[in-house]
């Protein structure tokens, strides 16, 4: 089989679909790479739940400053003229409709785009919404980014979410290893899917139906490693 996509280079397809002049969050965990690779030629303006607009990428070396985290507290620098705020001005940007993406992690996505991303059903779980269910209704768009099965090899797409909604039917898009799945009025279409990856392959990985356009867009690696479409 096709050696699936990385997480960074899940994030580096993701951070090149989002348009110029968006104001973008970015969920804990996988999320955060995202701003690691938005393109130089666009002006993306990052928040994050913690209190941050104008986030810059992750911090390194010398550029780190223990004060300046994320939502996943780590690291990270920032742009010029960005602002930090307290709690109640940073959930009022998320539930107020003034962000144009949130990008979030997700245990599971239903068909219908429901989104689950805070409890699974494991004995250890410990529940952790955060200010996922305030981004999820409040954000214009939400794009969820996850691997397309979970570790026991089972599909993450499906039919109906078995775990805690954060959101009904808030997903817009979905990115995986594998695909790039559009969440529609009639269904899961793809949008792209991995070069070498067959549609009854991705089929049989993925519980919710999926819908494949023709011709289908694939998703292709420079000599960089850089994923494109074509």
């Amino acid at each position: 089989m096709q050696t699936p996509l990385t997480r960074q280079q899940v994030a580096q397809l993701l951070a090149n679909d989002i348009p110029d002049g968006a104001i973008v969050n970015l969920g804990i965990g996988m999320p955060t790479l995202v701003g690691d690779y938005l393109p130089p030629d666009k002006d993306i303006l990052l928040q994050s739940e913690n209190g941050i607009l104008g986030m810059g990428p992750a911090a390194v070396g010398d550029a780190i400053d223990p004060d300046l985290i994320n939502a996943s507290r780590l690291p990270i620098t920032l742009l010029p003229g960005a602002s930090v705020t307290e709690h109640t001005i940073s959930f009022a940007m998320m539930r107020g409709g003034h962000l144009d993406y949130a990008v979030l992690g997700a245990f599971q996505v239903s068909e219908s785009g429901d989104l689950a991303n805070w409890k699974t059903d494991a004995a250890d779980a410990i529940p952790a919404v955060g200010g996922a269910m305030d981004l999820a209704v409040g954000a214009k768009q939400v794009l969820a980014i996850m691997e397309h099965r979970d570790r026991d090899g089972a599909p993450k797409i499906l039919r109906r979410c078995s775990y805690p909604l954060t959101g009904a039917g808030v997903v817009t898009r979905i990115y995986t290893d594998l695909a790039v799945i559009d969440v529609t009025p009639d269904g899961l279409r793809v949008h792209a899917v991995l070069q070498g990856i067959s549609p009854d392959f991705l089929q049989s990985v993925t519980e919710a139906p999926l819908q494949f356009p023709d011709p289908q867009r694939t998703i292709q690696l420079d000599p960089a490693g850089t994923p494109r479409y074509v």
